[in-house]
């Protein structure tokens, strides 16, 4: 079994040596192995299988960082670039004494770039390597702005026209071949396969650390190179692909730049990253619009699906990550039925309110509900997408996942990310750490360290963080000269207005509270060594993060594991967090939550922090510990296989198992031999069809009298009938039937054979709470939707639209309805459920199901003290969803062996837990249960 992982870019990319050709018949190297599972294991950090050797090109350093706004001292150069320097360069001055004249002679060997942190790669964009020799790309233009025009790129043909119209207009015919020279360049020199600067740090961590325990033995990433490709040629294509396929368990899709461009840098960066996260891109500002670079993103998607879909084989394990991929489930699950799909969104899953407004919303949700289970990273996200899926689909969204139409339920469920303790030990004891330790230490000896590190984009609340600062300095002048904020700000896209307004603010903090022995901000706006943050992350007093909306931020999780006294003389450091991140729902209160638009509230929490007691510091600094040591990244698989596992299986059971027909003589020959029975029956759609309140009489069959006549004239026989009416709908219907119990209401009311009472299952005082709120919301649809109507019942409300003129809009607005109503009353058990042609509200544990395990205790109460029989014959006949609750609770008992002999039928082929099924309709149902009670006598 294969664990397949798609994510955009692969944790491994190429890169070119162009100082001396290829081979013409390069020489592969494959791993020695005996078998085909020891190349499966190898782990990620196995040195690159390459004939690559550095040039001298990738020992220069891209420069220095880039200096504070206003600074006045030099302590910023003390900090060094994450990008390739040489390695004695890393170390601090008083260490390079100890590298002799022979070592330092040679060219000095270069290190790959590698992240800060583990679980967050901060990298320049695709197709923009600084430190790499990589291809070009060839992608010459952005979406056109007009949607017409776009539209037309959807054939093939006209785009290639459009590429070499655009190449002839824009580069001279010199230039051009200049440039296609330099390219050629690439398809003849050697490559190697590095760690990748682009992807998912927090995911490839994760996954490693799954490998390392043991649960992971054979997996296959699979995803593109991070780097343009069109110029490579296709033989080229195929060694990498061969050589990440055999030494690196890597599948590489490849695509034309033209739609990874579209896709990366403009659909996902401008459109669904921003929706994400809470901000519209249709904005004057923006160049995005509502089809905007679409075209791009199906296309990636579906090359994603080509991949994966040729290289799997029954059993495997499909485990589709975040925005990037959302179609990829969907189109999987239409070529493989049966496949087991997950999915994992990293990202903040936003309100149904800001996802609608996505023109495609409908084509994202059927996508991604194509997995057999989805994990988002904490209850609000999951809360939002279900409600999302029901507004805009108009599905029944459950607590546990969704039900779609055809039958199939996708289980939803909170999974937050973790962080791999073990990798963060191992780094965190490398001794060039504990030397940046002592350097950093020394250098900001008597200082307050406040550290932040974040992406400079809009999400991130860099410029909250700052105005917030600021007023905390100017509150406590006490301060100005004791603490630093040292803030990393790496941006893979540039905002220049971002930028300056940041650098204005940073300015006029360093020009109102320095000296000359002292700068309140440290500004660095570039990634800086990877041993020296964690060695700032050991040092600080507390970590400062105020993103306006984010998934989980692992760096915050990093910072608590490195504050470990075991570790250093640390201080238990308190964190300060947005209350807008999912990491804040993982810690709680442990953590010092803070809303990034509140300055002042930020500013009080930043002073509460400096000011806390060592006590309270460490009782903090424990529970938080705790949380993160305990929901580590291994939990994280763990939990979300787990739960993939138990979707696909519960699910696999229903596809698998064909439900049969219900067959008349074998039933007839087990209700026979009962010594005494209990035959539940639903009432609208078995025994008599749909129909009007009004006009239900009607719709009775008299056949249907007779049946339940003759079923409950034999003493062997405990008869019911469940409805959706009220008990005194009930109650005219059957006065006809003599000694027949009752379920009202889907299960709030139930009414024992030969008694006149009824007894309440549901909170009647607690209905009359919510449906006044709840109908007035109901009448502000009815006055929209021509032709529909409210139902009032004792305990749940009823919206029909089976009249409406208009079918199709009426369905629109009956999702907006649900979703009105399940956010309004999410704090009161209640939910607006689809039903054929309407909705029902009622309270989310009242269903048949429980009712039908009161009659169960019932009947075990009067066996327990009138010597009666307990029932060993239970059938169960139904045909809509209230009724599967029934089937759930009929088979339980039948497991239980409290009843011997258990029949559930249900009307028609649709998806269900009953045992058996029959097609001819309410009039065969009846035959049925008349056929049964004719045999018998």
């Amino acid at each position: 079994m294969t664990v397949f992982i798609a994510t955009l870019f692969l944790p491994y990319t190429v890169v070119f040596d162009l100082s001396s050709p290829r081979p013409a018949s390069p020489n592969i190297q494959r791993p020695q192995s005996t078998n085909s599972a020891s190349s499966k294991t190898k782990s990620p950090d196995t040195p690159a299988v390459s004939l690559f050797t550095p040039s001298a090109a990738l020992t220069q350093s891209p420069g220095p960082l880039v200096q504070t706004p206003g600074a006045t001292t030099d302590h910023e150069k003390i900090f060094l670039s994450q990008y390739s320097r040489p390695m004695h360069l890393r170390l601090p001055s008083h260490l390079k004494q100890d590298i002799t004249q022979d070592e330092q002679s040679p060219p000095a060997p270069t290190l790959p770039p590698r992240s800060i942190s583990q679980a967050d790669l901060h990298s320049p964009g695709w197709g923009k390597s600084v430190t790499w020799n990589q291809p070009p790309s060839r992608a010459k233009s952005p979406p056109p702005s007009s949607i017409l025009k776009h539209a037309a790129i959807n054939n093939k043909e006209k785009a290639a026209a459009m590429r070499n119209n655009i190449l002839a207009t824009n580069i001279g015919q010199r230039q051009r071949k200049k440039t296609i020279s330099h390219e050629r360049r690439f398809s003849e020199y050697n490559y190697s396969v590095e760690k990748a600067q682009l992807g998912n740090g927090g995911l490839f961590m994760a996954i490693n650390a799954a490998a390392e325990a043991d649960l992971l033995e054979d997996k296959t990433w699979v995803g593109t190179l991070g780097c343009p490709t069109d110029a490579l040629d296709n033989g080229l294509k195929e060694s990498i692909a061969e050589k990440l396929e055999s030494a690196y368990d890597a599948l590489a899709v490849y695509a034309a730049d033209s739609d990874i461009n579209g896709h990366y840098e403009h659909y996902c960066k401008t459109i669904l990253w921003p929706v994400f996260h809470y901000q519209i891109p249709d904005h004057p500002k923006s160049k995005a619009y509502q089809d905007h670079s679409w075209i791009f993103y199906v296309k990636v998607n579906e090359a994603f699906a080509d991949r994966i879909a040729k290289n799997y084989k029954k059993g495997d394990i499909i485990w589709v990550h975040d925005y990037h991929l959302l179609l990829v489930p969907g189109l999987l699950r239409k070529r493989l039925p049966d496949a087991q799909i997950g999915f994992f969104l990293h990202t903040a899953f936003p309100s149904s309110e800001i996802f609608r407004c996505l023109s495609v919303r409908s084509e994202l949700l059927e996508g991604v509900l194509g997995s057999s289970m989805i994990a988002l990273q904490n209850e609000e996200y999951c809360h939002h997408f279900l409600q999302t899926c029901s507004r805009l689909l108009n599905v029944e969204a459950t607590r546990h996942g969704v039900l779609l139409e055809d039958g199939r339920f996708v289980h939803v469920q909170t999974c937050p990310i973790g962080v791999d303790p073990k990798s963060l030990e191992e780094q965190r004891r490398l001794p060039e750490v504990a030397e940046w330790i002592r350097t950093i230490s020394e250098k900001y000896q008597g200082k307050r360290i406040i550290v932040g590190r974040d992406k400079l984009d809009n999400i991130r609340g860099v410029r909250q963080k700052m105005l917030s600062y600021e007023l905390f300095l100017n509150r406590n002048p006490q301060y100005e000269d004791q603490v630093v904020l040292i803030q990393i700000a790496t941006s893979s896209t540039e905002d220049p207005e971002l930028s300056a307004a940041v650098a204005d603010i940073v300015t006029r903090i360093n020009s109102s509270h320095s000296t000359l022995a002292h700068q309140p901000v440290v500004f660095l706006k570039q990634d800086i060594d990877p041993a020296q943050y964690t060695a700032l992350l050991t040092i600080a007093d507390c970590l400062l993060i105020t993103s306006l909306r984010e998934g989980m931020n692992l760096t915050s999780h990093e910072f608590v594991f490195s504050q470990n006294p075991k570790f250093a003389d640390t201080k238990c450091g308190p964190l300060i967090l947005s209350e807008f991140t999912g990491s804040a729902t993982v810690f709680g209160k442990s953590a010092l939550l803070v809303n990034p638009w509140h300055y002042t509230q930020c500013a009080d929490t930043i002073k509460m922090a400096l000011d806390m007691s060592d006590e309270e510091r460490e009782r903090r600094w424990k529970l938080m510990y705790k949380i993160v040591t305990e929901n580590n990244a291994v939990k994280w698989y763990e939990t979300f296989m787990e739960a993939l596992d138990h979707a696909w299986r519960e699910q696999s059971i229903r596809n698998s198992t064909s439900v049969p027909r219900l067959s008349i003589a074998g039933t007839t020959a087990k209700y026979q031999k009962a010594n005494r029975r209990l035959i539940i029956l639903d009432y609208e759609g078995t025994l008599a069809s749909w129909g009007a309140p009004t006009d239900i009489v009607l719709t009775t069959p008299k056949r249907s009298i007779d049946v339940l006549n003759d079923l409950t004239d034999d003493p062997k026989n405990i008869v019911y009938v469940m409805s959706a009416r009220t008990p005194e709908e009930m109650e005219r219907l059957f006065s006809p039937v003599s000694d027949i119990g009752m379920i009202a209401e889907n299960g709030a009311f139930l009414r024992e054979p030969r008694t006149d009472e009824w007894i309440e299952l549901a909170d009647l005082d607690h209905a009359e709470t919510w449906i006044g709120a709840v109908y007035k919301i109901l009448q502000y649809y009815v006055e929209r939707i021509e032709g529909s109507r409210i139902e009032l019942r004792h305990s749940s409300l009823v919206f029909d639209y089976s009249d409406a003129e208009d079918l199709s809009g009426a369905f629109k607005q009956a999702g907006e309805c649900a979703n009105h109503i399940n956010d309004a009353c999410r704090g009161q058990n209640v939910s607006a459920v689809p039903v054929e042609d309407g909705l029902l509200i009622s309270e989310m544990d009242v269903n048949k199901g429980n009712a039908a395990a009161a009659i169960i205790e019932n009947l075990e109460s009067s066996v327990a003290s009138e010597g009666l029989t307990f029932p060993d014959f239970l059938l169960v006949i139904g045909d809509s969803r209230e009724d599967e609750y029934v089937f759930n609770w009929a088979h339980k008992l039948e497991k239980a062996g409290k009843i011997k002999e258990v029949v559930t039928v249900t009307l028609g082929a649709r998806s269900t837990e009953a045992s058996a099924t029959l097609t001819q309709g309410v009039t065969g149902k009846c035959n049925t249960a008349c056929m049964i009670a004719l045999e018998t006598n």
